[in-house]
């Protein structure tokens, strides 16, 4: 399937794989790249490092383009942007923050930027920066989607550029990549369904409880990170969305991801306050919330653990490989533009 953003990055698939913290791990981004479709590196919570051993990592499973997320605002972001752009990776994946630089240093190589956005007024700045593509997040969405369903956001951006744009938030199938297009995508994101393969990380017990709940058996709330964000309606679900943290409590949570992920506490203090008091708040409760992410993920942990999870739960039924998840899609959407009427 030829589109706009498969011409723009030498993919064979308009299909991508989110940059999920803690998801998008190596040995899921290359499969989806090798796959057709282009994996997106999750560097949220990796040293730089750490990001350049993953980044060597996908190089070792795939000879085609993938690209590395970098959400500016966090801590370590920056650093990993900058491996990222040492490392001439072909494509970088920006949110959180301004990215002139970025888009600056990776044009000099011939790569690519896109920004991930959800609202119209994100969509307009990352415009105005000169990004190369765009990942238009709807309500839908797993964690941080917009007040906009896909449904309406995604025409609504389309009607202010001509940039390649991927759609995410509740596409899964065929059916979803077939609808994408007609609202004036080139491809989409399918964070769940590709969480819930084979090659992702996330726990046996999590994938099943995906594939068990209903699409409505989620949460959108303020108080998991400070963002709005969709978690799975499970113990752990409700107990972190019932009520913000205290400062301290955030806080507290923090240092102790901080000190499980072994990185040094004076590290994420000048990240934080690199940012400002206000963002450096924020940051405090999203390290507080990659603990319970973390227990989810890693351990099938939903009585203390948060998944974040989309809509598009309600649509996967299995666990199969990423090259199925690919070639079913493919066939799916073939199969219902065919059915569609001509007359």
């Amino acid at each position: 399937m030829n589109t706009r953003l498969t011409r723009l990055l030498g993919i064979q698939h308009p299909i991508v794989l989110p940059g999920m913290t803690y998801v998008a791990v190596p040995q899921l981004v290359g499969a989806v790249s090798q796959a057709g479709g282009l994996g997106i590196l999750a560097s949220g919570g990796l040293s730089p490092e750490e990001c350049r051993a993953s980044i060597a990592q996908v190089r070792a499973l795939t000879d085609k383009p993938f690209a590395v997320g970098c959400s500016l605002l966090l801590p370590g972001a920056t650093e990993c942007a900058e491996v990222a752009l040492q490392e001439r990776v072909p494509v970088i994946n920006i949110s959180m923050g301004k990215g002139d630089w970025v888009i600056e240093r990776a044009h000099a190589y011939g790569g690519k930027v896109i920004a991930t956005v959800s609202n119209e007024k994100h969509a307009r700045s990352a415009i105005d920066m000169g990004v190369d593509g765009l990942i238009v997040t709807g309500h839908e969405a797993a964690a941080h989607g917009g007040n906009v369903t896909s449904l309406v956001l995604v025409p609504v951006v389309r009607d202010l550029c001509d940039l390649p744009i991927i759609a995410a938030g509740g596409f899964a199938d065929g059916r979803g990549l077939v609808a994408a297009l007609a609202l004036g995508a080139d491809a989409v994101a399918m964070g769940t369904r590709f969480a819930t393969s084979r090659e992702s990380p996330v726990h046996a017990d999590t994938k099943q409880l995906i594939i068990d709940k209903p699409a409505e058996d989620t949460i959108y709330s303020k108080n998991f990170d400070t963002f709005p964000c969709r978690v799975m309606r499970t113990p752990g679900g409700r107990k972190y969305t019932a009520r913000r943290l205290s400062p301290p409590v955030a806080l507290s949570r923090s240092i102790q991801a901080a000190l499980e992920m072994d990185r040094p506490l004076t590290d994420l203090a000048r990240d934080a306050m690199s940012q400002g008091a206000v963002n450096a708040v924020k940051i405090a409760y999203f390290g507080a919330a990659t603990l319970a992410m973390r227990k989810a993920i890693h351990e099938g942990n939903h009585e203390e653990g948060v998944q974040l999870i989309g809509q598009s739960q309600g649509l996967i039924h299995d666990v199969p490989s990423v090259a199925e998840i690919v070639q079913r899609v493919l066939a799916e959407a073939s199969a219902v533009i065919g059915a569609l009427p001509r007359d």
